[in-house]
């Protein structure tokens, strides 16, 4: 069996189950093959100090982590990645940051990986390169001569062609996924937006089984939709940390039916947006006033850049203004919580809430969704009120669907969700458990690899040009 490697910007140690479903299923496969894992170290460290590779042995896997200079740190991450490639990619291009000049640190970095990570591999290696920050890493080792198959995982979702064609290099980027042997995307759509560029821009030649022909080499590109390891999150839920939550809220929330949002503060989440339909919902129906109560958290991120401490500003003063105009004495219409809640708590609180608002303007998944479903009774399960523009809807079509735009309409299913009857409750949460079961993050993670394996071997080996 070949040995994986597994490359992303941020690694994670398998052996601890904190890290979640997805480092949990790649240690599966990590742990089988003896593989390896490389990536940032997470530490910033002055030029001087050197590249060096540092290793760390996780049972049967080989951790292998880089540092990065602060400059390196800056134009990668903070300027290129999360400056221009995450604004775009959630079609927010009033957000994009293009002449910064960020791009060549996100090149420099790129080729710093594929230089540490070449004399590591073995020649029947197969490589998984994750997200957005590493698109071109698989150009990078080609031009070093390496030969092994390398895949690629996009977590976000891409955008249109004319979105996409706003970036200075565009057709870099897209020219740069041709460097690998499959290109996998969270939805059909992602995937729809990728051939259409494909074929207008690049002018690529379709081939049969989603194989594309460009830059002479082919590349085949599918969908690939990201699961939860349902199993792993039914014990969490009912772990001792999760069932102490769970009755908590019980006991403090007993008069009242709990919505839930958890989301980590970004501008693509669509909380001001969501906070202003709850607003709508307590305006409409004031004889629910004191029945409902929102928790919203929404996690800390990047908080040094002005576009979420604007965001932040927004979402405290649109909680504060609501709490102000319907709260009572002994109600708060909302509890906002701006920190991040241990993940063997959320469970708890995902079954104690009878809906849940998943609404963001754009998202490749969204895993929350698919924990909240999860995490409920199946005798007495709540109710997902789910964003249509998140890569979830695609699959979770009993949720209720909501347009997080249209303030109006996702009032009124607040509203629908909180008076479901049971009934159609157990019959839309046993139809998406089906699904969550059948496409777990088990299958997301067995399907790519198979995909992977059966690419043509001679595509491997072809010879590629720096970009």
């Amino acid at each position: 069996m070949s040995r994986l490697v597994v490359v992303s910007n941020r690694i994670a140690d398998p052996r601890k189950t904190a890290a979640g479903g997805l480092a949990v299923a790649l240690g599966e496969v990590l742990n089988n093959t003896g593989g390896m894992w490389f990536g940032w170290s997470g530490k910033i460290v002055d030029a001087a100090e050197g590249d060096d590779v540092q290793f760390e042995q996780a049972g049967p896997v080989r951790l292998a982590t880089v540092h990065l200079s602060q400059v390196d740190h800056d134009a990668f991450y903070l300027g290129y990645s999360n400056g221009v490639l995450w604004p775009v990619f959630h079609y927010r291009l009033d957000l994009a940051d293009f002449d910064a000049g960020y791009i060549a640190g996100y090149r420099r970095v790129n080729q710093l990986f594929a230089r540490k990570l070449l004399p590591l591999l073995k020649p029947d290696d197969v490589l998984w390169v994750h997200d957005y920050h590493l698109i071109p890493l698989a150009a990078e080792l080609r031009a070093l001569g390496c030969q092994q198959r390398i895949g690629f995982f996009l977590h976000i979702p891409l955008p249109p062609p004319l979105i996409l064609a706003a970036i200075p290099g565009h057709d870099w980027l897209i020219r740069a996924l041709f460097a690998y042997d499959l290109v996998g995307f969270q939805s059909r759509t992602d995937l729809e937006h990728f051939e259409r560029y494909v074929e207008t821009e690049a002018h690529a030649q379709a081939l049969e089984d989603g194989r594309w022909r460009a830059f002479g080499r082919t590349v085949k590109a599918g969908a690939f939709p990201i699961g939860i390891d349902v199993q792993e999150f039914d014990q969490l839920t009912h772990a001792p940390e999760a069932m102490e939550m769970y009755e908590r809220m019980k006991r403090e929330y007993s008069r009242r039916k709990l919505l839930v949002g958890v989301d980590r503060l970004d501008y693509s989440k669509g909380l001001p947006q969501r906070m202003r339909a709850f607003r709508e919902f307590l305006q409409k129906n004031p004889d629910l006033r004191q029945s409902a109560t929102l928790i919203q958290i929404a996690s800390p991120s990047r908080e040094n850049v002005s576009a979420y401490t604007d965001l932040l500003h927004e979402l405290e003063s649109l909680c504060g203004a609501i709490n102000g105009n319907f709260g009572e004495l002994d109600w708060m219409p909302v509890r906002y919580i701006h920190r991040t809640v241990a993940r063997a708590r959320l469970p708890g609180l995902f079954r104690a809430s009878r809906v849940a608002l998943v609404t963001p303007l754009r998202d490749g998944m969204n895993l929350v969704a698919k924990e909240y479903l999860a995490a409920q009774n199946a005798d007495d399960p709540g109710v997902l009120i789910l964003s249509r523009f998140a890569g979830a809807a695609e699959q979770l079509k009993e949720a209720l669907l909501v347009n997080p735009y249209d303030t109006e309409n996702t009032a009124a299913a607040i509203l629908l969700a909180l008076q479901m009857p049971v009934e159609e409750r157990r019959n839309r949460h046993q139809a998406m458990m089906r699904t969550i079961r059948a496409y777990d993050v088990h299958w997301w993670c067995d399907s790519f690899l198979d995909a992977l394996a059966e690419t043509d071997a001679e595509e491997s080996g072809a010879s590629w040009l720096r970009l």
